[in-house]
């Protein structure tokens, strides 16, 4: 990268930390904080899985201890009835989030979200085998597509703590 190209990412991130402080300074609180978090995502993916609810815990407390937001990318009706108690939890901690359904190959959907969003740190799921949920034979495996994934990917397990792939 190029000394321009830093001084321009540098100033970028100058003048998002001085809005901040504007809005914090009047007292909007919320919407400082957003603007602080808008550039750190962590995604987490929930699949009606026994492990979801430890992976929504340790997204959370990443979260929390980075200043980051929180996209949540959900698959199965058991996924979904766990959201509204995690929305509460959200906005209880102020932690900011986005929820989006996603119907394909979880581990495609998952490739795919964090190809668009360079914003995404890293990705939790609950485990390797939740990767390969709805998708065909043909698609590969969890090595095959580590190599498209653009950032890193934590597996939490019901018993063990998390992970890094």
């Amino acid at each position: 990268m190029s000394k321009r190209e830093d001084l321009k990412k540098l100033i970028k991130k100058l003048d998002e930390v001085f809005s901040a402080a504007a809005f914090a300074e009047s007292g909007e609180f919320d919407k400082a904080r957003e603007i602080l978090t808008e550039n750190h995502k962590i995604l987490l993916a929930l699949t009606g899985g026994k492990s979801d609810i430890n992976s929504f815990r340790y997204a959370l407390n990443i979260c929390k201890r980075i200043g980051a937001g929180l996209e949540i990318l959900y698959f199965f009706e058991p996924a979904e009835a766990l959201l509204n108690k995690f929305k509460n939890e959200l906005k209880k901690e102020g932690v900011h989030y986005a929820i989006t359904k996603g119907s394909e190959c979880v581990k495609q959907e998952i490739i795919d979200y964090t190809e668009k969003r360079k914003d995404i740190q890293f990705v939790v799921i609950e485990s390797s085998e939740a990767l390969d949920i709805k998708c065909k034979k043909e698609d590969g495996k969890l090595s095959d597509a580590w190599g498209k994934l653009k950032c890193p990917l934590v597996l939490v397990s019901k018993g063990a703590a998390p992970s890094m792939a």
